[in-house]
């Protein structure tokens, strides 16, 4: 037996050296391209990254050994198709994961997030928010690191979303006005120290405004797909949020505290509001003020998100519940239509009660948005109901994701 090395080994080794070297700086969006559906085939990642069918072999090989895809060297051909069917392209099942939290006014939720967006594992939620943050973050992160040690999954980072508005640099939750917690409470700083002392991840750990996030998670993953200015708008279980995604990053504004859209005046002799001024959305259209507005009382059983939900879909021919949901539509209709003739997006999204008020009666909604904006007497613009479930939490998983879309290797080194 010979002890040389055989050359024309050798030499491929060193070739395929070369080919990643060259589209090393292709791993990042060769990930995300996988990683947003956009890039199901090799020959699609060959044509959306401009390089050679080499050169993306050689980087969907690097991506497959890190353990964040899956390569299909021999996928089924199409019925009726020619020619050798192009290697396939998934995220690996078994990946690494985020660990995703959010909390809301009705309670707050641990899960696991992989890969293209998929929900791995969740937590029961919990319907009790104690006033001090520290311990409901504390609690959720707990939750999180149960599910870790359960499933044995290899986590990223983690990220958190919360009803308020975040500001940057510091992470502060500036108005969390449905939480009895203290106005500019530091979550991310809290929220990082609790997932260091559940020693769950080296990655890095976020915070962003729930309806923000969701809107990062449709964009990618669900009804926002393909749209350049994303216009999301929708209820939590109070309250109204707004969010925009601008060639694929969510526009924050100077200091992260952009599109609070909750407090667009649209009923000037309205409800009063949290922020000091009368008749905003957040009063106006949200889960309390529709059971108001139709003589129901809430109760204590179930969210006001879910009781509103319940009461348009199955008491909709109700006299009482259908003004009640017409006021509401054309409350929502004139604030979209004042965003519209602002920002000029090419796509709405509409979540939680919103989205269900716009299946109700989407002509209605519709017609008011034309009727009340340039762009809508000019063509209109689509309105289409959000598509993924718990997408805030999807969105809050996307942050932690982020730093290995961004550079795979020196994140998972």
């Amino acid at each position: 037996m010979s002890g040389k090395a055989d050359p024309r080994t050798a030499g491929e080794r060193t070739t395929s050296r070369a080919r990643l070297d060259r589209g090393r700086g292709a791993l990042g969006p060769a990930l995300e391209l996988v990683h947003t559906g956009r890039a199901p085939t090799r020959a699609v990642l060959t044509a959306e990254l401009g390089v050679t069918r080499a050169t993306a072999g050689a980087v969907a090989a690097e991506l497959e050994a890190l353990g964040l895809i899956r390569v299909d060297a021999r996928p089924g051909a199409a019925a009726g198709s020619q020619g050798r069917p192009s290697h396939r392209l998934e995220v690996a099942e078994d990946g690494p994961v985020a660990l995703a939290a959010q909390v809301h006014a009705d309670g707050f939720r641990a899960a696991l997030v992989g890969l293209g967006g998929g929900i791995v594992a969740t937590a029961p939620g919990c319907e009790t928010v104690d006033a001090d943050p520290a311990k409901v973050l504390g609690s959720v992160v707990e939750a999180g690191a149960e599910l870790l040690r359960t499933t044995g999954r290899r986590c990223v980072g983690a990220g958190l979303a919360v009803p308020s508005a975040v500001a940057e640099p510091e992470g502060l939750a500036l108005n969390p006005l449905h939480l009895a917690w203290p106005v500019g409470a530091p979550v991310r700083r809290i929220f990082a120290e609790c997932v260091r002392a559940a020693g769950i991840t080296a990655g890095p750990a976020f915070a962003g405004n729930d309806v923000n996030l969701a809107a990062l998670a449709e964009h990618r993953h669900g009804a926002g797909r393909g749209a350049r200015d994303l216009l999301c708008v929708a209820t939590g279980h109070r309250g109204v949020g707004g969010a925009l995604v601008l060639d694929g990053r969510l526009h924050t504004g100077s200091s992260g505290l952009a599109l609070e859209v909750g407090h667009l005046t649209v009923n000037p002799e309205g409800r009063p509001c949290h922020c000091g001024s009368r008749g905003c959305l957040d009063v106006e259209a949200d889960p309390l003020a529709l059971l108001v507005e139709a003589g129901r009382e809430p109760g204590p059983e179930v969210s006001l998100l879910q009781q509103a939900n319940d009461l348009l879909r199955t008491q909709y021919d109700d006299p009482a519940v259908r003004t009640a949901a017409e006021a509401l539509i054309d409350r929502l209709g004139l604030g979209l239509a004042g965003l519209v003739n602002i920002l000029n997006p090419d796509r709405i999204i509409l979540g939680g009660l919103h989205r269900t008020l716009l299946d109700a009666d989407p002509a209605r909604l519709r017609a008011v948005v034309a009727d009340r904006s340039l762009w809508g007497q000019s063509g209109g613009v689509p309105i289409l109901p959000c598509t993924l479930d718990h997408n805030s939490l999807v969105g809050a998983a996307e942050l932690a994701w982020q730093p290995v879309l961004d550079d795979p290797l020196a994140a998972l080194r």
